[in-house]
């Protein structure tokens, strides 16, 4: 198997610690005045989604993990599993809202989704940064609103975000994934 050491580490490599796949997400090369460089990094538990901090010095050797990336559909939620089809076999497997995460968010039936397998286990869940979704309730607009201003609007998927006054019921707008942010109306 693969390894990585202190100089292959970069924004967005995977790296295996403990038997665990991770994610770089911020790293920071620091060569002291005294004694040996190191890489001070923030990583990503692909697994649990939670962000932890780690040291790497001249010496340390990390596994390439064993991921595989398979392009899915989403079909619907069960009320206790999500449900999702591979596009090519037609096997269906059900994951939790935990595994999920935050994406389920921005999700609507029919959408295709990124399914993240880790030694044949599903453990995470990606879908496009930006996603077209329809507004189904917002508050109308009055005269003399803002233009700067910003009020919630209700999205097809149920996720809730700010837009601004001109945005209607019933209009598309992309929204981005992961900030969960308004960016445009949708041509």
């Amino acid at each position: 198997m693969a390894t990585l050491s202190m100089g292959d580490i970069k924004k967005g490599v995977r790296l295996e610690i403990d038997g665990n796949p991770f994610k770089v997400i911020e790293f920071q090369h620091v060569k002291p005045g005294k004694g040996a460089a190191f890489v001070r990094m923030k990583i990503r538990n692909l697994g649990t989604g939670k962000v932890i901090e780690k040291t790497v010095h001249a010496g340390d050797k990390f596994e390439v993990p064993n991921l595989v990336q398979k392009t899915m559909q989403y079909l619907y939620d069960d009320g206790d599993f999500l449900q999702f089809m591979d596009t090519t076999s037609y096997e269906q497997i059900g994951l939790t809202h935990d595994q999920v995460g935050e994406v389920f968010d921005f999700m609507i039936d029919g959408m295709e989704a990124d399914i993240l397998f880790h030694n044949g286990s599903p453990i995470a869940v990606e879908i496009a940064q930006t996603v077209v979704l329809e507004v189904v309730d917002t508050p109308p607009n009055f005269k003399g609103d803002s233009q700067g201003g910003k009020k919630p609007a209700t999205l097809e998927s149920g996720a809730v975000v700010q837009v601004p006054f001109h945005v209607l019921i019933g209009e598309k707008i992309k929204v981005d994934t992961v900030e969960g942010k308004y960016l445009e109306k949708a041509k």
